[in-house]
């Protein structure tokens, strides 16, 4: 069955309740990009530093990392309904206080509390919207992964048209698109059954003694420290007003969606799941080390280029992660981003000092692709450990026994 052929309850034939879950998707991963054309308006704004306002990012994905161990502990004792609701209200509140902030220390502070709320949210989504899709999941998981491409498309076109009258804007248009989001949700989505066991908070963190999702995780880890290097700390090395930060990083998006959901599974259909993110890891590094030594125009060009590598890794991760171990999948994805997240958190922190310290602007990316080199060889290295299931999990994605959690 297609999973777009609307006439068999494919993709574009979809129950109220899950074209609210993925509208409201959309825009909690708005929320990651949003930031991006706006930070250096809000360094200025603030008077604050690079190193500063890159806690935003910081912040935001250290609330993430630690509450990828609480969201299965939460959802399974609550329910999906109210998890989402509760996550929605959370980013609601702390992203309209983000755009009252009076200083850096503050929005740093209230980013942490959206952070909170969007794992809750996005953590839980996918779960709801396999739960309550017609056609089977096949079609549930490509209008997911859709949501999260175009919601990281249109985070920094939205930060940057609300950005350029004042950097408050596109927090005060967050917290009313959520709020739309969360009236959407409670008033057509019904409470899906419960699992039959609660999670526990541990449940994730045992799951990384399985020696396949440990290998996952830790290469991701090393990925996603070169990944929020470019979203996190290019935006002060392009140096461009929002809306050329905001029309980058949107074609940065648009690479990032089309090479997710296209080009990234026709890509592991022919060559295999290992092989084809073995080559986009060390493509990325060779990207951005470009991106580092070259001039304004290559730097603009590479940062582009890199939502393809984004797109066609964070694909591949994902399933992995769903399929390389035996754990029920939500614990396995729990576990697997709960480590990688961490690596989320630290590249906002550290690629401005790393240029402060040593004085290079190229030496943040030269890290970046070493990072991104780091993630291929563990990939290499492990990969007895991951071939056994590598190839079945990208058919098979997620069923209704159990779905990951995809954060990107």
């Amino acid at each position: 069955m297609d999973p777009l052929d609307a006439g068999s309850g494919g993709i574009l034939r979809q129950p109220k309740a899950v074209w609210a879950t993925a509208g409201a998707s959309v825009v909690a991963f708005m929320g990651i990009g949003l930031v991006d054309p706006i930070l250096p308006s809000i360094a200025s704004g603030l008077d604050a530093t690079a190193g500063q306002v890159s806690l935003l990012f910081t912040s935001y994905f250290l609330i993430t990392a630690v509450a990828m161990l609480l969201t299965g502990f939460v959802s399974s004792r609550i329910g999906g309904r109210r998890t989402l609701l509760l996550g929605l209200a959370l980013v609601v509140v702390f992203a309209g206080l983000s755009g009252t902030s009076g200083s850096v220390g503050e929005l740093v502070g209230f980013r942490a509390g959206w952070g909170l709320g969007n794992a809750l949210f996005v953590s839980t989504a996918l779960a709801v919207i396999v739960g309550a899709a017609a056609g089977g999941s096949a079609a549930a998981i490509l209008l997911y992964e859709s949501a999260l491409g175009l919601g990281m498309a249109c985070g920094p076109l939205l930060g940057a048209l609300l950005g350029d009258a004042s950097w408050r804007y596109p927090f005060f248009g967050t917290a009313f698109l959520m709020a739309v989001g969360f009236l959407c949700i409670a008033a057509f989505l019904r409470e899906q059954p419960r699992p039959a066991r609660r999670t526990s908070l541990l449940d994730p963190v045992k799951a990384l003694g399985h020696g396949g999702l440990a290998s996952v995780a830790a290469s991701a880890f090393f990925y996603n420290y070169t990944f929020f290097t470019v979203l996190a700390f290019t935006p002060f090395v392009l140096d461009m007003s929002p809306y050329r930060s905001g029309a980058v990083f949107f074609a940065w998006g648009v690479l990032l969606a089309v090479f997710s959901v296209i080009v990234a599974p026709r890509l592991q259909k022919r060559f295999g799941s290992l092989r084809v993110l073995g080559g986009s890891l060390v493509l990325l590094a060779a990207d951005v080390l470009v991106l580092g030594y070259g001039d304004h125009t290559t730097a603009v060009v590479c940062t582009i280029l890199s939502g393809a590598f984004i797109g066609v890794n964070n694909t591949v991760y994902t399933e992995l992660a769903l399929g390389v171990s035996d754990a029920p999948r939500p614990v396995a994805s729990a576990g697997y981003n709960f480590v990688r997240w961490f690596a989320a958190a630290a590249a906002p922190f550290f690629a401005p000092r790393i240029e402060e310290w040593t004085g290079g602007l190229q030496i943040p990316f030269v890290v970046a692709a070493v990072t991104a080199v780091a993630g291929a060889l563990v990939v290499l290295v492990r990969r007895g450990a991951l071939t056994l299931r590598a190839e079945e999990a990208a058919p098979r994605h997620a069923t209704r026994d159990g779905v990951g959690v995809f954060v990107n």
